[in-house]
């Protein structure tokens, strides 16, 4: 039974043990783009973990009678459940193991204590019918092995956030049946970043790429608390069809006490575009190989990693398939425009799997 599992090492037989998150990066590793190295603390261990600690009676009996409809008590009873999880003490196996990944993590990448993201992977994330995006808690930065192991257990707590709770309620998946997975990766210093749909989020037209960018962490972008530039890049040409660069008062950046906070912009740069055009085009082009991969339209996440030198310096931080659009009827033109029926083809391959 294995509780760590390395991205590059993937193999399918790792699929049941990994979340959705864990296994996105391991198989965009896998199609060859460029994703920070990292190792995935398999449900096998949170498993273990769990079973060792003999709080699942507890656990059971406060999600028993939850009325996920009122927040006062879903509030009380998920602060509860993640101190009962946060109090696990981790098998010394488990234990071992992660710290191992860890050590193996800092000598790849030659550096002491390495600066890494502990971040939640749940077993229901990501699935083609929902999503938990943000759900679920990540912390970045984290150094030294004794803390790499307090955040993985941070992470497990995490399955009972209130947001998590109401989430699973609202889609009819079971509480104690989710399990966690943590992927613990290399921490990326963001020049900038942010995500990339492989379709126009604002009409669903899949004939472009669509970016949305700003300085620093990609928390600015997903939470909504900084204004991001967008990027439209048509499909078939390459070209940047439209470009907005928005005023970025703030971004989120990491400080001299190793926290990542929101700070003030000089005016120069929160008004400078935060991508070049041969980044947005290689964000692009790396979506566009996403969406290849995975056959369906991506939300994929990305960054500008100011530690590599340019032209090799965007990584991929997560893919998941985009979950609005997909869900609708694609309409499809009965034109008879040759040239048209081209690009239609050009913009909206076959791309299913065969089973």
């Amino acid at each position: 039974m294995t509780h760590v599992v390395w991205f590059d090492s993937f193999t399918d037989e790792h699929r049941s043990c990994l979340g959705g998150k864990s296994v996105s990066l391991a198989e965009l590793i896998s199609a060859g783009l460029p994703v920070p190295p990292g190792f995935a603390v398999t449900t096998h261990a949170f498993r273990l973990a769990r079973d060792a600690s003999m709080t699942m009676p507890a656990i059971r009996r406060h999600l028993a009678d939850l009325d996920a409809g009122d927040p006062a008590q879903v509030s009380e009873r998920a602060a509860l459940l993640r101190g009962l999880v946060a109090g696990w003490p981790l098998p010394a196996e488990v234990e071992r193991e992660i710290r191992a990944g860890y050590a193996g993590l800092c000598d790849r990448t030659g550096t002491a204590d390495v600066p890494v993201a502990v971040r939640s992977s749940a077993t229901y994330e990501d699935s083609p019918d929902a999503s938990f995006a943000g759900e679920h808690d990540t912390y970045l930065w984290v150094r030294g092995a004794d803390s790499v192991v307090e955040h993985v257990r941070r992470c497990w707590a995490s399955l009972f956030t209130d947001r998590a709770i109401s989430y699973r309620a609202a889609m009819g998946y079971g509480h104690v049946e989710a399990e966690m997975c943590v992927a613990v990766q290399k921490m990326v210093r963001p020049r900038a970043a942010g995500v990339a749909f492989t379709l126009n989020p604002g009409n669903g037209d899949r004939s472009a790429v669509a970016i949305d960018s700003a300085w620093g962490f990609g928390e600015g972008v997903v939470s909504g608390a900084v204004t991001p530039d967008n990027f439209l890049v048509d499909k078939v040409l390459g070209s940047i069809s439209r470009r907005t660069v928005s005023a970025k008062s703030h971004a989120y950046r990491l400080t001299d006490d190793d926290q990542v906070r929101l700070v003030e912009l000089p005016p120069h740069e929160a008004t400078a575009p935060s991508l070049s055009d041969e980044e947005v085009a290689a964000i692009a082009r790396f979506a566009r190989a996403a969406e290849r991969h995975y056959g369906c339209p991506q939300d994929v996440e990305w960054a500008v990693d100011a530690d590599l030198p340019d032209g090799a310096n965007i990584v991929l931080l997560q893919a998941r398939p985009e979950t609005v659009w997909s869900r609708k009827k694609v309409v499809v033109s009965s034109g008879t425009d040759p040239v048209s029926s081209i690009v239609s083809t050009l913009i909206n391959p076959l791309y299913a799997r065969k089973p």
